[in-house]
């Protein structure tokens, strides 16, 4: 919509009907100290109740309020416009460290999991920073992301706002000194949510599920340690963030349930793409992409004899989490806490 669009519309329409229209703008308001105008009368009549003096302390005037209010939603539908529904992300070959070219292609849909393996420093996390900044063949690899089978436009790259890749990398730090719940709460409103508290709350029982270590809706964001602070970004991202495509950086580094964590970003319809070392979450994706001297050497789809091995492997890993907890307590390791080879027949393998 155009800019002398919304200039009608704020002109002609009551504030409490902006309101329930673009619920962000409330913030907008506040922020000018015009939080508790009559909502009952549209912006420009409201505004002649205003002493002036309050609009000077922020450099305005009666008018210009109305047209920075304005440009505010414009700019804030535009980027909501710009992310679109994504139904497929697909990913064309460019060139390994050597200069071979990747003879590849493939195709992601919504609600599907890739894993990306490989040997440390063999180009997993420039594949998930290709995927990120949607490369048109301008990255050291070569590399082409498509969406919806088509090129992006370059404001669809670059948009500051309404961003279409959300990624989780190793390491989180937070520098707001903000509690988790005013935390998702501000995000819960930027995101226009109908009752940012509700959500806000079932956001936090999600990352408290996926934590390994509980915390509290009052603990600092810059308390948590990685691994809440990964659970709480994983439960932000399913539940809140508007962003499609998710990129996943060894996840199983993050001290959280892993498992629950990408069964839950897959449940939400989510493209999602993860490098892992993790033989547990290769095989629970639907594909894996076996990157090797920076280039995509293959592409496998997940057998169904790897899916029945999964029990086998999961038994493992439970034997091993079982002595990391015990570890974590400060107990002694006994042999009575690890099972012999031939139980859980782990030894078929």
């Amino acid at each position: 919509m155009e800019l002398d669009a919304y200039f009608t519309e704020v002109s002609t329409t009551k504030i409490s009907e902006l309101l329930t229209n673009y619920p962000l703008a409330s913030d907008y308001l506040a922020n000018i100290r015009l939080g508790k105008i009559n909502h009952e009368q549209t912006l420009p009549e409201a505004l002649l109740d205003v002493d002036e003096d309050i609009l000077e302390e922020f450099g305005l005037t009666r008018d210009s309020v109305v047209l920075h209010f304005c440009s505010f939603l414009s700019a804030f539908s535009q980027n909501t416009e710009l992310n679109g529904e994504i139904s497929s992300i697909t990913i064309l070959g460019g060139r390994n460290k050597s200069g071979k070219p990747e003879q590849v292609e493939i195709t992601v849909v919504p609600g599907e999991i890739v894993s990306i393996v490989g040997p440390t420093g063999s180009g997993k996390s420039r594949l998930l920073e290709d995927i990120e900044c949607l490369a048109q063949r301008d990255t050291p690899t070569g590399r082409q992301i498509l969406l919806n089978g088509a090129a992006p436009t370059d404001e669809r790259r670059f948009a500051t706002g309404g961003k279409l890749v959300a990624q989780l990398s190793q390491n989180m730090n937070f520098v707001m000194d903000l509690t988790v719940r005013e935390f998702l709460e501000m995000h819960a409103k930027s995101r226009m949510t109908a009752d940012p508290a509700d959500t806000a709350d079932r956001c936090f029982v999600c990352a408290n599920t996926l934590a390994g270590e509980k915390f509290t809706p009052e603990t600092k964001v810059t308390q948590l340690s990685g691994g809440q602070s990964r659970a709480l970004m994983i439960a932000d991202t399913a539940l809140m963030s508007a962003s499609p495509i998710i990129l996943i950086d060894e996840i199983e580094n993050a001290g959280i349930d892993r498992r629950e964590a990408i069964k839950l970003l897959a449940n939400h319809e989510k493209i999602i793409l993860m490098s892992t070392h993790d033989p547990l979450l290769a095989l629970r994706a639907d594909k894996r992409i076996v990157i090797k001297n920076g280039g995509i050497a293959k592409i496998l789809v997940t057998t169904e004899t790897e899916r029945q091995s999964l029990d086998h492997i999961q038994q493992m890993d439970e034997i091993l989490q079982n002595l990391r907890n015990h570890l974590r307590k400060g107990d002694t390791i006994t042999m009575e806490m690890i099972p012999k080879m031939e139980d859980n027949h782990v030894g078929t393998l």
